[in-house]
């Protein structure tokens, strides 16, 4: 095996490779002045082909992924895998307007004819169960950083109210609690638009409470900072944040912040200043399962 890297997700990349022990080859990019992109491989590569690279801000890196992959088939990869801890366009799984492009099958459908394997973490599926619901291939794995997270945070704190800021972070919020014996709780959110969102908390005394809002994506960060604001409102002593997914677009982590989160703590799936729950371990187990 090789393990091909890109170089904005280049230390990710290292620390899985080095956990899998194969020996890693970069990705050379170039970007002309008109924006379009230039991919170079090393001009030879084994049978099985690794590329690891996360998809937010994701229309370049998915031409250069495009661009990777069948590249790769042409210089001898007979199977290529796709780790990408982040996974763009899942979110929109039906036409909401007629004429819409439902961008989770058209992306489901490439990647499964660029790629055998794809390996991700906790992808932003609504009306679906699995990843091969998207993806139409064998090897679809969904994987959950809900472990690392549990485990973070039990080194981290004797003990913190963890809060799900909407009713699909529920699953996520409840296995974490229930895996180092914290409790949790789960607001309601309705969402207006980008930025405008409506969150209420639960009927809970959250007076004096440490609290650690989990979700598994900040994007704009309204809904943290909207939760922070009422929980402090509440009564709660401390408010963190552990997010899966840091896109953190715009001022959204200054907004988090300034609302009254003391710290917030990130999955390394997206390369960001808040990054520090590896996931390596995860990922080099799920590309063992495969081989």
């Amino acid at each position: 095996m090789l393990m091909l890297i890109f170089p904005d997700y280049q230390l990710q990349a290292e620390r899985l490779a080095a956990r899998l022990a194969i020996p890693t080859e970069n990705v050379h990019i170039h970007h002309f002045p008109d924006g379009e992109s230039l991919v170079r491989l090393p001009p030879s590569l084994p049978e099985h082909v690794l590329i690891c690279r996360s998809l937010n801000q994701p229309n370049d890196k998915l031409i250069e992924l495009l661009f990777c992959a069948r590249t790769a088939r042409q210089l001898g990869a007979k199977r290529l895998t796709l780790i990408a801890p982040y996974l763009s366009y899942m979110r929109q799984d039906i036409a909401n307007q007629p004429g819409e492009a439902v961008s989770q099958r058209i992306m489901g459908q490439m990647l499964a004819e660029l790629f055998d394997d794809v390996i991700t973490v906790d992808p932003h599926l609504h009306r679906i169960n699995s990843l091969d619901q998207a993806i139409p291939i064998k090897n679809a794995i969904s994987l959950t950083a809900a472990n690392e997270v549990a485990k973070f945070l039990q080194k981290k704190l004797d003990y913190a109210l963890l809060l799900g800021p909407d009713s699909e972070s529920e699953q996520w919020v409840s296995a974490i609690a229930n895996k180092i014996g914290f409790d949790f709780a789960v607001a309601t959110k309705i969402r207006r638009g980008d930025k405008q969102v409506e969150v209420s908390l639960p009927d809970f005394d959250f007076s004096n409470q440490p609290v650690v809002i989990i979700d598994d994506m900040a994007s704009t960060g309204r809904t943290l900072s909207k939760a922070t604001e009422l929980l402090l409102e509440a009564g709660a002593q401390k408010i963190d944040a552990v997010i899966t997914h840091p896109l953190f677009c715009g001022d959204a982590e200054a907004h988090i912040l300034q609302a009254g989160v003391k710290n917030i703590w990130s999955t390394d799936s997206i390369s960001h200043s808040t990054a520090c729950i590896y996931l390596d371990n995860l990922l080099a187990g799920a590309v063992w399962d495969i081989l």
